[in-house]
């Protein structure tokens, strides 16, 4: 094993989904979830103690501590969850009891609770049928078990009452207690539309419970009696009465979620919405007041404005002595606040209970040389850097972006962060961290600076940037890698550069050429961190093939395989004795250098998620880890003797910090202003305790003066007092004298009346113990008359059910001989007409070969006239296209057609799968036939039986070869019809081709009266301009009327000739309108006609061919009835066969 160990040291982070994950164990001590352990934490004294969890634990779910702060009890899940108790008093915290649920096979334990004795434990059991398990936890012992759903949330015991039970969830408000050895219910209300998030009890018989839509409801002996109204911010709250039949959400706001409730000796606390928790206080038996209101405050540090103060408070606790008050929160922070504060402001916040934790996974860690300070870059957009030694975060903040990578500087004074827009460098300052530059590199997720930090390497992708911190510019750009790049380190001088990737490649880089000095790739492996060991010679290699690898010189030299987890992260200490690994269960292990054949490590539990990175501090003395989880956890690095690793490197760290002019120069000033300010305070706070001395003596002189006249007149009135006294004294010894006296006399007369009814009841005793003899003697003589009287029936009922049990018996041997009788004859009957039946379906087998070729020809026939409609159904198929081709008039009549021709597809595709069927169905009868054959000659005797019986079926095949004939000429007669149909097609087609051409010329004739209008709008163009010359002769009236004389000469004439020319052929052209509208008339009647006529036929057949259908399924099933009475003939046959033999 190794020698050198690691010890769990202080981890910075709270783990976040754990049930009740904060309690007060004494004043100063809180315990809490971090990683895969609990950590009991010192406020005061700043020092942690782990309770490592089990080692196959698959997370914490829950907490709960006694109510006596002893026992601290850890619900765990894994193949089988469990509930470890621990007791606290003990300086590791020792297991006392593991528990589990008995019988039932169990995943998880939502929430747990002890009672207020300790003595029991409650867990409620997660998945659908989630189930409250009630322990004897010290005996490990299931005392009882109810179901009570997957909706529960929360379980209690009272506090006054061990028995008593308060389940509450999502529709689940209940009272349970524990009586007889089972869990029972009580009266409850019906809360199924109400999601109750918490609950606590107040007093013994009242319980306060919190629901997502803001609403306190108050529970009395499981019957709902009031509601708080929280809205109001008034002193006195609302107490509004509530109907008791069912309680649900509907017609109320949606108002702050209340998370959780927690009562105190003055009342209860309450979170009211996000940040907020609010005390109220009782002041009535039912009354209470709401007293302060403290709320999370907004973080300086944050870019957004609201996020700190919108965390959802998921658990609350308070100190024995209800002096702090702690919360945590939804984003894994940890507050406190001091409730023996006086309220000085209105608004009052929360204080940090440690510092600040990062709230998602932790991508980026990093130490630096000359300072004991480690910073970790997260997903929650921040980045931190913490204090090693003092334990302290000395600097963080927010950025707007996700931080992927983080590098200190050797000297801790400047910090190079990766984001996914760009590489930046920053200085780390007094109270700020600053950008200097900013590089174009993106999604950065690997960044490391040399140790004598003159250069930096990042990666972008899978090629890696080397820069000069000086100068800022690109030296080398290192290309090799084909996936992207996952570790980055230095080696000491500087010199050379190791990397690994996704692809699973290690390469050796020579930072001052950019070459590759050596190489190793497993392609089946992708590598997720490498390191190189302390003298620099080989590099240690982790990945996803569950090894780790030490590579030189291009090779392999060791493997050390894992068990089942993967190496995630690998760390080697500079004095080379031990590697740390990381895996993807959140361990640590520690493993000797040089690594060992075997499997030899030491396993540490630490994070409830994958570890991230891991580094150790260049003086030997600490391991820093980081996850999944948001936790950095520092570990102690010891010998086996306790001692820490003694390093060759002597490093004295520095306490230079960087600050910028401007702000040493405003600090100077604010110091310069705040001294001011100081001596003026001063001043006023000398005058005014000048002053108060001044009243204040004035006012001791005037309670002095007062005091001693008080003094006087108590001292007279103390005099006359005693002498009262004194009087009443004697008076009350007179009178005790008197009673004494009166006192004997009593007794006396008492002790005479008491001893005279002593006498009378001792009589009266005696005469009771005689009669109780007497009634005695009597009781045992009515017993043994009894006792005979018992024993006589007893025997004359056993005489008489020995003589009905031998009758029973001789009935059922008798019973029994006749069955056997019954069966034999019984199976005699079925042999002989079993043989019968056989005979009988031999001789109906060769009767129906013959009608069987029957079928078949008809069968052939059918063959030939679906061939003959398949042609005609072409044949119509081509006409239709050429007519849809020529008419767009008829296309919905198409369609029609189209229809009626697939529905005929369909049923000839029916027929055919028919014949086929009865191609098959005949193959198989041929099989059965030659088969029967063989059997005719053993037959030939039963012919002359059978006769009458073949008589009377040919008689029925008569009937039914009738029927089919009937239907042959039947589907003639269909055939003529549709010959018919073809034949109007074909004349509709012909009438049809006639209105196109009567079409056609009846177009031209339109276009040509086009033409000759178009030339008489031009003659009227003409005209027009014409009269427009005329009118500019209108001063001159020869002119006028020589203009005139020409225009009518010009277009007169021409006029008249058009308007005869016109009105012929207006007259023509009406007569032609007619003639063809009279045709186009009589041509769509016909159409139409022979539309319904076609429609008809169609019709028709389709009826025809499904009463053929049925018919022909009739025929079917009248056959299978022949062939069955076959079968019934074959066997009485047999059976007359025998009975001759028998004969």
């Amino acid at each position: 094993m190794a020698t050198v160990v690691a010890q769990s040291h202080f981890i910075f982070g709270l783990r976040t989904g754990v049930r009740n994950n904060l309690c007060f164990v004494d004043e100063q001590t809180v315990v809490f979830p971090g990683g895969n352990s609990c950590v009991c934490f010192n406020t005061v004294q700043r020092c942690q103690r782990f309770i490592p969890g089990s080692e196959n634990s698959q997370g914490m779910h829950a907490l709960t501590i006694s109510a006596n702060r002893r026992y601290l009890a850890v619900a765990e899940c894994g193949g089988n969850a469990t509930v470890t108790v621990f007791d606290l008093q003990h300086e590791q915290g020792r297991k006392r009891k593991v528990l589990t649920a008995g019988d039932m096979l169990v995943q998880e334990f939502v929430c747990v609770a002890f009672s207020p004795d300790s003595k029991y434990l409650i867990g409620q059991t997660g998945g659908p049928d989630g189930t409250l398990v009630f322990w004897l936890w010290e005996k490990q012992k299931v005392l009882a078990t109810v179901k009570t759903g997957n909706s529960v949330t929360q379980v209690s015991f009272s506090p006054h009452d061990n028995t008593r039970l308060c389940v509450s969830g999502s529709g689940v408000f209940k009272l349970l207690r524990y009586s007889e050895g089972a869990l029972k219910q009580s009266r409850s209300a019906k809360v199924e539309a109400v999601n109750f998030l918490c609950h606590a009890w107040v007093t013994e018989e009242r319980v306060i419970a919190g629901t997502d839509a803001g609403r306190l409801l108050v529970f009395e002996s499981g019957n709902l009696r009031r509601e708080i109204d929280v809205a109001t911010e008034a002193a006195q709250c609302d107490i509004r009465p509530v109907e008791m039949k069912k309680i649900t959400d509907a017609g109320v706001g949606e108002g702050p979620r209340i998370t959780a409730i927690l009562p105190n000796s003055k009342g209860f606390a309450c979170s009211l919405g996000p940040g907020t928790v609010c005390l109220f206080e009782k002041i009535e038996e039912d009354g209470y007041r709401r007293s302060r209101e403290i709320r999370i405050p907004a973080d300086p540090c944050s870019n957004e404005l609201t996020s700190a103060e919108c965390q959802e408070i998921h658990t609350m606790c308070i100190s024995p002595a209800e002096e702090t008050l702690a919360v945590s929160t939804d984003r894994g922070q940890l507050y406190s606040f001091s409730l023996s504060s006086v309220k000085l402001n209105k608004e009052e916040h929360f204080e940090f209970l440690s510092q600040s934790f990062h709230s998602q996974s932790i991508t980026g860690l990093s130490v630096c040389i000359r300072k004991p300070l480690v910073a970790t870059s997260s997903l929650d957009h921040s980045v931190r850097i913490w204090n090693y030694e003092t334990k302290l975060l000395e600097l963080y903040k927010e950025f707007q972006e996700e931080a992927h990578s983080v590098a200190l500087h050797p000297t801790g004074l400047f910090i190079l962060v990766g984001f996914s827009d760009k590489l930046r460098l920053m200085n780390l300052l007094i109270d700020d961290i600053r950008t200097i530059k900013e590089f174009t590199v993106r999604c950065c997720r690997e960044c490391a600076f040399s140790h004598g930090g003159h250069m930096f390497a990042a990666d972008n992708g899978n090629v890696i940037h080397l820069y000069s911190v000086t100068s800022f510019e690109n030296i080398l750009n290192l290309k090799g890698h084909n996936g992207k790049v996952r570790g980055i380190e230095w080696s000491l001088d500087d010199t050379r550069l190791v990397s690994c990737g996704m692809d699973g490649a290690v390469y050796e880089w020579n930072t001052q050429t950019g070459k590759r000095e050596s190489e190793s790739v497993l392609k089946s492996c992708s590598y997720t961190d490498v390191a190189f060991s302390s003298d620099c010679r080989t590099m240690l290699a982790v990945g996803t093939d569950l090894t780790l690898k030490e590579i030189q010189d291009c090779q392999v030299l060791r493997e050390v395989p894992a068990d089942d987890v993967a190496h995630t992260a690998v760390a080697v200490s500079h004095s080379g004795r031990v590697v740390f690994t990381g895996t993807s269960s959140g361990t640590v292990r520690a493993i000797k250098y040089p690594l060992p054949i075997q499997k030899e490590w030491i396993t540490y539990q630490a994070h409830c998620g994958p570890v991230t990175k891991m580094v150790t501090t260049f003086d030997d003395q600490f391991l820093l880890t980081v996850s999944e989880d948001g936790c950095l956890l520092m570990w102690k690095v010891i010998d086996k003797e306790g001692r820490g690793l003694k390093s060759n490197r002597q490093i004295i760290h520095t306490e230079e910090i960087l600050i910028t002019k401007s702000d040493l120069e405003e600090k100077s000033q604010n110091m310069l202003e705040l001294k001011m300010r100081l001596n003026e305070l001063q001043m006023e706070n000398e005058y005014q305790l000048r002053l108060k001395d001044m009243n204040y003596k004035e006012k001791m002189k005037e309670l002095s003066d007062k005091f001693t006249q008080q003094i006087e007149s108590l001292n007279t009135m103390l005099q006359a007092m005693k002498a009262e006294m004194d009087k009443q004294a004697g008076e009350h010894q007179e009178s005790c004298a008197e009673a004494t006296v009166k006192h004997s006399m009593e007794l006396k007369d008492l002790e005479v009346s008491y001893s005279q009814k002593l006498i009378v009841e001792y009589e009266r005793n005696q005469d009771l113990q005689h009669e109780s003899q007497r009634m005695q003697e009597d009781y045992e003589k009515q017993l043994r008359a009894a006792e005979e009287s018992k024993i006589q029936s007893l025997e004359q009922l056993t005489q008489l059910s020995e003589a009905k049990l031998q009758e029973k018996t001789q009935l059922l041997g008798q019973c029994q001989e006749d069955a056997q009788q019954q069966v034999r004859e019984f199976k005699e009957m079925m042999r002989q007409v079993e043989e019968d039946e056989e005979s009988k379906i031999h001789d109906i087998q060769i009767h129906y070969e013959q009608k069987l070729h029957t079928e078949k020809e008809t069968i052939t026939n059918l063959k030939g006239e679906t061939g003959v409609m398949t042609q005609k159904f072409h044949s119509l198929q081509r006409q239709v296209d050429d007519r849809c081709t020529d008419i767009k008039q008829l296309k919905q009549e198409r369609q029609r057609l189209l229809g009626l021709v697939r529905s005929l597809k369909s049923d000839i595709e029916d027929l055919k799968r028919q014949m086929s069927g009865h191609e098959k169905t005949n193959q198989d009868k041929d099989q059965t036939i030659s088969s029967s054959k063989k059997k005719n000659q053993e037959l030939e005797k039963l012919k002359f039986v059978l006769d009458f019986q073949f008589s009377e079926l040919k008689k029925q095949t008569e009937t039914q070869q009738d029927q089919i004939n009937e239907k042959k000429e039947h589907i003639h007669q269909l055939e003529e019809q549709l010959l018919l149909t073809d034949k109007s097609n074909t004349q509709l087609t012909l009438s049809v081709s006639e209105l196109g051409l009567r079409l056609r010329t009846r177009n031209q004739e339109m276009h040509k009266e086009m033409l000759k209008v178009k030339d008489l709008e031009t003659h009227l163009q003409r005209l027009k301009s014409d009269l427009h010359e005329c009118v500019s002769f209108i001063q001159d009236p020869r002119k006028l009327k020589e203009s005139v004389q020409t225009i009518y000469a010009r277009y007169v004439p021409l006029t008249d000739e058009v308007k005869r020319s016109s009105a012929d052929k207006d007259v023509q052209r009406t007569v032609g309108r007619d003639h063809q509208e009279k045709t186009v008339n009589g041509l769509r009647t016909r159409l139409a006609r022979s539309a319904e006529e076609h429609e008809r036929a169609y019709v028709k057949i389709m009826r025809e061919k499904g009463t053929l259908i049925t018919e022909i399924n009739e025929l079917r099933k009248e056959l299978h009835m022949a062939r069955t009475q076959l079968r019934d003939q074959t066997a009485q046959l047999a059976a007359l066969n025998r009975s001759d033999r028998f004969l």
